[in-house]
């Protein structure tokens, strides 16, 4: 257990002053305790002195405990000699002895060179810098225990254009912590925000400290430190391992949070894998079973889960389970790894889950937020690293106020466009491919990075350009989320150079109206089965580009999505503000649970019409973790500050809809993968499907009908009806020496509902039930 980084008394602090000895360069660093300076508590948590330093800019301190008041000054003093005396000791026995190089500017972060540890920080506008240091003690794990090294760095030395740089021989090659306290220019209106007070994670640090386990109150308060590990072997990918390299039409991806996949009690899995990376390895035969092959991980780079908590407010009762806060885009989120292991550890089990599913067939798709951080607004900031570090390079700024635009929803933008900001979004790109092995990116209000500096559309960004041309991120699939929260809207339009796919928002609107039977929907539903070819069709984009969904982590499940007219949010604490008000959903006849069987049957019909209708359409299908057996959050259309059941994936629901909806999804998603019609490479042409409609102008008609032709004969005739009323449909004759067998009729009941051999007997015509879809199959006779 991690103790929290809370301020503790300034009389404890020891005293210290340091020599330093010039060689050249470089200089050797000796520490020895000394009663000089003067002590103050600083944000951190830590004793640092404003006094003890050198000509050689290094200080250090160390952080002492002391339970016992003593009511007098003179009490104290006397406590203070006494604590200078023993730690005086302390230190006399393991003061360490450093060799002091400039270091170099390349590469950012911490790298291991020639003459030792380098450190490499971008800052534009600091007057100065100095690198924080914290060694672990022998035989003590917790973090900050022990000494707390200040080393301020000289700009005619450590700093090679904006890049601050140092080398440090014989520092430990893991289990340091460190981080930057960074000054500069204290004028707002020109959109500086240096604090000095407060030491800043480093944007290239590989691996993050914080508290260890996920949701500890206790420690809600921890701060975020860099570390890094030089002592580890290389990661064993394996003599046999390979990426599975799917093709983008061949993929079925399934959007999950690591966390929320095991973390309830009804996973069945040992508490200290719970909600980890490893916990997903242990549920990988549930993704074989169910047919995806492809993950799709709600954010997994470092995030503050407590973000909520800072300081009172309506959502102070709230855990961030999503992820969608940033604090690094290097580092693994460290409490995903089992048993409270930290960064480390977690960097070693995310690579061995990726090595699990790759082994499994498995693809893996991050969703990554760079259109934001967690540093929030101008008025409640929460300063960790960009803002700190070069708040006028890293976001976007009103020019005029200096104050930061906010075309996120969440009071600040990434300024990706800034050259600095793009290589850094670049950096962490090709760390996750080749560090980790990850098979693609599912960027979060991607239309952020169509913006330049001053937050105006471009029509061709430079970092959504670079992004596609990247030779390391050739093989990648990258997909954007096509909008963000300053109204820039670019489904269909999203700057692409023939790679971008994209979450086609058109999609999920015209599938959820059409189904949930509005009228004058018919043409548009065609449009988004056939692959949407009006958004997609241009330049060389493919049927593949489109990611369609009905549903996704934000939003109704599906569950929801025929059980709710309206969003209830009040748990969001929020007064039901949050979240969209245009979800486009029916409850079929009641809102929320409910024990009318009609109403079941209804709402079950519903969801496999959805389901089907998503796995027939040509594009790429994405649906839900939990949706496989109809997950419910009563509504919670925004659920994403509740790390409860309302998020966690319910494995006693699944075992119950096993033999029944979750055999129904399994089967489609299977039945699609085993059959080319559905997935192909190019827009159908007339030769490839036959639409049964002579009446597409009618305003009221909401029953589709449709072939699907087979380059061998193995057709397939798909029927949708979302009127209220039987529709009775004429067959069309079958390819010559086949005859339709019954694969799919959403209104009968499992196992009847879906036979992937199929069911003869189909004659000229048949009885399509209300708000059903039937499926039939020529096969040979």
């Amino acid at each position: 257990m991690l103790r929290p980084l809370l301020p503790c008394d300034s009389t404890s602090a020891a005293k210290m002053r340091l020599f330093a000895s010039p060689f050249s360069n470089n200089y050797t660093i000796a520490i020895v305790p000394s009663s000089a300076g003067h002590s103050h508590v600083l944000d951190m948590g830590l004793k640092l002195s404003k006094q003890a330093s050198s000509s050689s800019g290094l200080r250090i301190f160390s952080q002492g405990r002391d339970k016992h008041r003593t009511p007098s000054v003179y009490g104290r003093g006397a406590r203070e000699r006494v604590l200078e005396e023993k730690e005086a000791s302390l230190m006399s026995e393991t003061s360490p002895s450093f060799k002091i190089f400039p270091g170099q500017a390349s590469p950012l972060g911490v790298s291991e060179v020639d003459k030792g540890i380098n450190f490499a920080i971008f800052s534009q506008h600091a007057t100065s810098v100095t690198l924080c240091l914290s060694l672990p003690q022998r035989g003590v794990h917790e973090r900050l225990v022990g000494n707390v090294i200040e080393l301020a760095l000289d700009p005619h030395v450590n700093k090679t254009g904006d890049i601050w740089h140092i080398c440090i021989e014989d520092l430990p090659r893991s289990n340091v912590l460190y981080g930057y306290r960074v000054d500069g220019p204290q004028n707002w209106n020109q959109g500086h925000r240096f604090d000095s007070n407060i030491i800043l994670v480093d944007p290239y640090a590989k691996l993050v400290e914080g508290r260890r386990y996920f949701g500890d109150a206790s420690l809600k308060l921890s701060k975020f430190l860099g570390t890094y590990d030089f002592d580890s072997s290389l990661f064993d990918w394996g003599d046999n391992y390979k990426l599975p390299n799917i093709p983008e039409k061949d993929l079925v991806i399934y959007e999950m949070n690591v966390r929320a996949f095991t973390a309830d009690k009804s996973s069945g899995l040992d508490p200290k894998i719970r909600g980890s990376y490893l916990g997903v390895i242990e549920k990988i035969p549930h993704l074989l079973e169910l047919g995806v092959n492809a993950v799709e991980l709600l954010p997994v780079f470092e995030f503050d889960e407590f973000e909520f908590q800072r300081r009172p407010n309506p959502r102070d009762h709230m855990i961030n389970t999503w992820g969608y806060s940033t604090i690094n885009f290097f580092a693994p989120m460290s409490r995903y790894a089992s048993g409270g292991g930290g960064p480390c550890n977690a960097s070693r089990e995310f690579k061995e889950m990726v090595k699990a599913l790759h082994g499994a067939g498995i693809e893996v798709i991050l969703d990554v937020v760079y259109n934001h951080t967690n540093e929030a607004d101008d008025q409640n900031p929460y300063t960790t690293s960009f803002r700190g570090i070069d708040n006028k390079v890293y976001y976007m700024l009103d020019p005029n106020s200096g104050q930061l635009l906010n075309f996120s929803g969440c009071g600040n933008t990434l300024n990706c466009n800034h050259p600095v900001v793009m290589e850094l979004i670049l950096d962490s790109l090709r760390h996750w491919v080749t560090e980790y092995h990850v098979d693609g990116f599912r960027f979060d209000l991607a239309s952020v990075l169509c913006r330049g500096t001053d937050g105006t559309p471009l029509s061709a960004p430079p970092v959504i350009r670079a992004i596609a041309k990247e030779p390391i991120l050739s093989r990648c699939k990258i997909i954007s989320e096509p909008w963000d929260c300053g109204g820039l809207y670019l489904v269909g339009k999203f700057p692409n150079w023939d790679r971008w796919a994209e979450w086609n928002g058109k999609y999920r609107d015209d599938m959820r109206r059409f189904i949930k039977g509005d009228s004058g929907m018919k043409g548009s539903f065609a449009t988004r089965v056939a692959g949407s070819a009006d958004l997609y069709s241009a330049n060389k984009r493919k049927p593949c580009h489109s990611i369609n969904f009905v549903i996704a982590h934000d939003g109704f499940t599906l569950y929801d999505l025929v059980s709710y007219n309206f969003k209830h949010n009040d748990a969001n604490g929020e007064g039901g503000n949050d979240g969209s008000n245009d979800n486009f959903s029916w409850n079929c006849g009641f809102e929320g649970e409910t024990d009318d069987p009609s109403i079941k049957a209804l709402r079950s019909r519903q969801m496999k019409n959805f389901h089907l209708a998503l796995m027939i359409s040509q594009g790429t299908p994405m649906m839900l973790m939990g949706d496989e057996y109809g997950h419910t959050r009563y509504g919670n259309n925004n659920s994403y500050g509740h790390d409860t059941s309302i998020n966690n994936f319910q494995w006693g629901f699944l075992d119950k809809q096993r033999s029944s909806h979750f055999r129904f999804f399994s089967e489609v998603i299977k039945f699609r993968l085993m059959h080319q019609v559905f997935r192909h490479e190019n827009f159908l042409s007339n030769n490839e499907v036959t639409w049964h409609e002579d009446n597409w102008d009618n305003y009221e008609s909401k029953f589709l009908a449709f072939t699907l032709h087979d380059s061998i004969g193995a057709d397939i005739y798909l029927a949708f009806n979302a009127h209220n009323y039987y529709v009775k449909v004429s067959i069309p004759p079958p390819p010559s020496k086949r005859r339709w067998f019954r694969v799919a009729d959403t209104n009968l009941a499992s196992p009847d509902d879906f036979v992937p051999e199929g069911v003869p007997g189909i004659e000229n015509s048949y009885n399509v039930a209300p708000y059903s879809s039937i499926l039939l199959e020529a096969k040979l006779t």
